[in-house]
């Protein structure tokens, strides 16, 4: 059999997240598996470098499958692209090391999520960001951001309570920066835990709005307790950005 690699991105606005679901068709997932299935003439199984949430989107998410023919990249891709409905699209697909796999290779990923601090939301980019209206202290976030990184045990920072697994995660870098009425919070690091990356984002939100202070950060960590980091923000505003393999 033949592995390949796959680049794609998606707007998750209508679809129930990355993940195949036995309940629902619309999942990028399932649909993907489906078409491949039909090329290839037998069940194809597609895995992701991670599983987006409903309604997250994704700028460049990484897949790799294998088809029982050596098909070619170029027809393949396009073939896909014609079929995909266009709010997903293949943007390339490469033949693969029969060893590698999107999500156990995955080295780094990087996140954004989007906040508009105005009071109505941009009419081309509302379905991408998180209409917030709100003043922000951009330095209190930089330095809250600045006790986040590095390896710690997120538990506090995870929704899944009864994850048997390690919760100890190393985040590389957060960025933050104000553009305008639009706040963007860039998470670099080895790997996320079940939203993660949405109560980081709460979290420094209610820093940058006065309700926590930025020293609260180490004692939310060493809490372990989720009820301790802010909300959950919405799903429309988070895009997986890149993976590093």
């Amino acid at each position: 059999m033949q592995n390949y690699k796959m680049l794609l991105q998606y707007e998750g606005t209508r679809y129930n997240g990355w993940q195949k679901q036995g309940n629902t068709p619309d999942t990028i997932q399932g649909i993907i598996e489906a078409l491949l299935g039909e090329i290839n003439g037998s069940p194809v199984e597609l895995n992701g470098s991670g599983r987006t949430d409903a309604g997250v989107h994704a700028e460049e998410q990484c897949a790799s499958f294998k088809l029982d023919t050596d098909t070619d990249c170029a027809v393949l891709k396009t073939e896909l692209n014609r079929l995909l409905k266009k709010d997903i699209r293949i943007l390339s697909i490469e033949k693969a090391d029969p060893r590698f796999h999107a999500r156990l290779n995955a080295k780094e990923k990087t996140y954004i999520y989007r906040i508009c601090t105005d009071e109505k939301a941009d009419v081309f980019t509302r379905h991408f960001t998180y209409l917030y209206p709100c003043c922000v202290d951009m330095q209190k976030m930089k330095r809250a951001a600045a006790l986040l990184t590095g390896r710690h045990d997120f538990k506090a920072f995870c929704s899944d309570r009864r994850t048997k697994k390690s919760t100890v995660r190393e985040i590389y870098s957060i960025d933050t920066e104000l553009e305008g009425k639009l706040l963007r919070m860039r998470f670099t690091g080895s790997g996320f835990l079940y939203n993660m990356v949405r109560i980081m984002s709460g979290t420094l939100l209610k820093v940058g709005t006065g309700e926590m202070q930025p020293d609260d950060m180490t004692a939310v960590l060493e809490s372990l307790d989720r009820k301790n980091a802010g909300p959950t923000l919405p799903s429309s505003g988070l895009t997986l950005q890149s993976v590093r393999y």
